[in-house]
């Protein structure tokens, strides 16, 4: 990169008092090498004192590298295979004071061996460098040798900044942290390089310039909102500019192909190299292409307007998605369970209109996607033989997909009366920043009550859902007392009875109708809870309450039941289906609210068919009978 940037700027036109290419800094201070011999050398008269000073400055005054000994030693070598056989360099050396070996093998790089490059590992990287500067200038002509040395010793300057403060902490406080540029950052310079602007006209070409700078801007604010970013993105993206995405999938896609030059393109990999920059050298090859700058001209357009149409045609469509009330959730579901953006882009650039794209891409993608699960009465957890299983997380996908597919179905009928605003979207931004568990509505297991923990076990469960009266002997329960069987009839008798036959059994607990999606805080938070007990507490994470969980603890050999005061939270994100589950939106039949009954769970699952059919779930209609009252 280094020698074709060099390359390149000899190649303008290049004024020698005042135009030179830049090279990044260099950190130096001027330690006295050894001070004894430095006193001893300054003058002891004024006769000539002045150049005797001199002299003596010259002579034990040296540079020391702070920062940059990498740059610098690569200068160096290229200085090196430079004055090769001519006389086109004056001397000079560095003097690495930690490593004596490296200065040696640098006084007689060209003819060291690979072989001998292998007993360290400067030299190995010294040695590469080498032998990539010898391949590059292979191809060169002795006259571009010739004005690439002129261009090098003349117009080529490191930034110099000296500094008298102690060159450890300064190196550390140069480095430390350090972030590199990113291909955006070095794109952008290509972008507002006036030389790719057509035309002369300075006024015009500035105000294109700006014209293209905000639009950027615009372009990275929106992509900075977690709104917008996270229906296309999974967490983690740790770049500090987001529009970097657009460029690489420009690159993934090849969008610049048929403007490269075909001889670059011969051999991707030495266009590109294999380092995080390949986007930016895509990039780079495009404006330095000859195919490229023809076809501009052709169209009458500059290279930045022929490139920055393929930008904007990605963000474009990027907006419409995310506009879109279909598009929004089934892009940001196939995002969600692995689909990369790039594969959704290109299906999205082989259909004439948006209807042909959903019907023949998007729906039968999503089909796939839940093709594991699609079966609602597929039992989970448990085999046919009784046996424990880890089925319960294939069924993630198509619970996310009743969530979404809900969603619209709520804004469709919202808007068929006339209105067609979105008026609610599922946040992606706040569903990807929890962990989610698949979560039994009915716990499932079930307590015998056979002994004192699961006794006290039942009764923190039922504490959230009983007066305060029953709270308060809760609190006191004392397993000695005798009195469980009395309180236990009096907790059932406030919580309601859900009728004979009207709980799920064991076998039933583990099929779709008895899961949902919650944060798994919230649902290692409450355990085994009954029903109740955690409808209360999703409903109190909804309103931004902390409802606290009673906890069952041994003291002493004792079992004490702890209980807390309600709080103001931050209200949390409750997916809705999650949140009708637990408020029994799906039974329109009154219902006990401290069960999950079986009349609840089959209009919970016919709700699920009926929304999702159209992505082909199955299930047994003629177990679906309408639900009916306790």
């Amino acid at each position: 990169d280094l020698l074709e940037d060099i390359a390149e700027f000899t190649g303008k036109s290049i004024d020698a008092r005042d135009d030179f290419y830049c090279l990044q800094p260099l950190v130096v201070r001027e330690p006295i090498a050894a001070p004894e011999d430095f006193i001893a050398a300054l003058p002891k008269n004024t006769e000539n004192a002045l150049q005797e000073t001199r002299d003596a400055v010259e002579k034990h005054v040296e540079w020391e590298v702070i920062d940059g000994q990498q740059r610098l030693t690569t200068i160096h070598i290229l200085l090196s295979f430079l004055k090769q056989g001519q006389d086109v360099t004056e001397e000079f050396s560095i003097r690495y004071a930690t490593r004596p070996d490296s200065r040696k093998f640098l006084e007689d790089i060209a003819a060291k061996s690979k072989e001998e490059a292998k007993n360290d590992i400067d030299f190995w990287h010294m040695k590469e460098a080498f032998d990539e500067i010898s391949d590059w200038f292979a191809e060169k002509t002795e006259v571009d040798k010739k004005e690439f040395s002129k261009t090098l010793l003349n117009n080529v300057q490191f930034i110099w900044y000296g500094s008298s403060e102690d060159p450890i902490k300064v190196f550390t406080r140069l480095n430390i942290g350090k972030i590199g540029l990113t291909n955006a950052e070095l794109i952008k310079a290509l972008f507002l390089n006036r030389s790719n602007f057509a035309g002369d006209d300075n006024a015009k070409i500035r105000l294109r310039q700006i014209e293209i700078a905000t639009r950027w801007d615009q372009i990275e604010a929106t992509l900075q909102d977690d709104e917008f970013w996270m229906f296309l993105h999974e967490e983690g993206y740790d770049r500090p500019t987001r529009i970097d995405f657009i460029f690489d999938l420009v690159c993934e896609l090849i969008m610049l192909d048929s403007y490269i030059d075909e001889s670059l393109l011969n051999d991707r990999n030495k266009l590109l190299g294999k380092d995080g920059y390949r986007t930016f050298r895509y990039f780079n090859a495009y404006f330095n292409s000859t195919r490229a700058k023809d076809k501009a001209n052709a169209a009458e357009k500059s290279l930045i307007e022929l490139c920055w149409e393929k930008v904007d045609e990605i963000f474009a469509t990027f907006k419409e998605w995310f506009d879109d009330l279909r598009l929004y959730h089934y892009v940001g579901f196939l995002v969600d369970r692995g689909t990369e953006v790039s594969v959704v882009y290109k299906e999205w650039s082989k259909y004439g209109t948006k209807a042909e794209f959903l019907n023949q891409y998007i729906i039968p993608a999503i089909t796939e996607k839940i093709k594991s699960c699609k079966d609602l009465d597929k039992q989970y957890e448990i085999d046919e033989q009784g046996k424990s299983v880890a089925w319960k997380n294939q069924c993630r996908p198509l619970l996310l997909l009743h969530n979404l597919q809900t969603v619209i179905n709520q804004n469709v009928r919202q808007s068929a009366g006339g209105r067609s605003v979105v008026f609610y979207k599922f946040p992606f931004h706040l569903y990807k920043t929890e962990g989610w568990d698949i979560e039994h509505i009915d716990s499932n297991s079930t307590n015998e009550l056979a002994d004192d923990e699961s006794r006290f076990e039942f009764l923190v469960n039922a504490y959230n859902a009983v007066s305060v009266e029953l709270q308060t002997e809760i609190a006191e329960f004392n397993p000695a007392d005798g009195k469980f069987v009395n309180l236990k009839k009096r907790v059932e008798s406030e919580m309601g009875k859900a009728g004979d036959g009207a709980l799920l059994d064991d076998f039933e607990k583990n099929r779709i109708w008895n899961f949902t999606l919650l944060d798994s805080h919230t649902n290692r938070s409450y355990g085994n809870a009954i029903f109740s007990a955690k409808r209360r507490i999703i409903i109190g994470k909804d309103k931004g309450k902390h409802i606290p969980v009673p906890r069952l603890r041994r003291s002493k050999g004792q079992w004490i039941i702890e209980t807390g005061k309600e709080t103001e939270a931050p209200s949390a994100f409750i997916p809705p289906c999650t949140r009708q589950v637990f408020l029994k939106y799906y039974n329109t039949v009154v219902s006990s609210p401290n069960y999950w009954t079986k009349y609840d769970a089959k209009a919970y699952r016919k709700d699920i068919f009926d929304t999702l059919k159209c992505f082909g779930v199955t299930m047994d209609e003629s177990t679906q009978k309408e639900p009916k009252g306790e």
